[in-house]
């Protein structure tokens, strides 16, 4: 791949944003996925992220594994599965722009969504998920998620989204979050050999970039403590509402 130095300096900075959001606030990386797309090409640019944010959910899983929520996430997989499988064909059928907007309005409208619910005050601040409506959410936010996530890598806002919304607390969100990128990302890699985003060059690109990821996530590490819980759900939403903007206005 022909990448300039400030080009491959954008990218570098994109990986370390990776392991700060895998740790600290996740849903960041929509603006890592942004920069990914316009340094390579937009379609390459999924395969060479993929293995980035693999090695993130890595760390994340070393870091929150035992703050995470399993019945939600046995709840979420099925229709991920499903979404997964469509983002595939999807892939298949559209084009580079077709992609960007379809994937910048979901992520805008779940920041909206999300938003009105809780000025209405509809979310309980508790550790463990509201029930009510809980398959039916599960299953939009799941296929929504395993779309976003196969088409683009950009599955982190809708996940973020639901955790929100079903009133998870700071380190449930966190571990649940990392658990379930760790189980969706490595599922995707098949898919995304079959369909030509990763081969050998883009591998070891992620070689050099996977180094980045490493002190983000250790300063994600240090600064989550010190983000309280308001602070932390405005950064979620401001992060999926900077990242759907970013994708329907390049």
């Amino acid at each position: 791949m022909d990448i300039s130095w400030w080009g491959f300096a954008a990218l570098a900075a994109a990986a370390t944003l990776v392991g700060f959001s895998k740790t600290a606030v996740s849903g960041a990386n929509t603006v890592s996925l942004a920069v990914f797309a316009t340094v390579l090409p937009a379609r390459e640019s999924t395969g060479v992220l993929l293995p980035i944010l693999i090695a993130g959910d890595v760390l994340a899983v070393l870091t929150y594994r035992r703050h995470a929520h399993w019945p939600t996430l046995w709840r979420l997989f099925p229709a991920v599965a499903a979404g997964v499988v469509l983002g595939t064909v999807f892939l298949l059928l559209a084009g580079n722009d077709a992609v960007r907007t379809s994937i910048g309005a979901i992520l805008l409208l779940m920041a909206g969504v999300t938003m009105w619910r809780r000025r209405g005050g509809a979310e309980a601040a508790s550790q463990a998920p509201a029930t009510s409506g809980g398959r039916v959410k599960a299953g939009s936010y799941g296929v929504l998620g395993g779309f976003t996530t196969m088409v683009a890598n950009a599955g982190g806002p809708v996940m973020s989204m639901y955790l929100l919304s079903a009133g998870f607390r700071k380190l449930g969100f966190l571990g649940t979050s990392a658990w379930f990128f760790l189980i969706v990302n490595t599922t995707k890699v098949p898919f995304s050999v079959g369909l030509g985003l990763i081969d050998g060059r883009s591998l070891l690109l992620d070689a050099v970039l996977v180094l980045f990821v490493l002190p983000g996530a250790y300063l994600g590490k240090a600064c989550v403590n010190r983000i309280d819980q308001r602070l932390f759900e405005r950064l979620v939403i401001g992060a999926t509402v900077l990242g759907g903007l970013q994708l329907l206005l390049r």
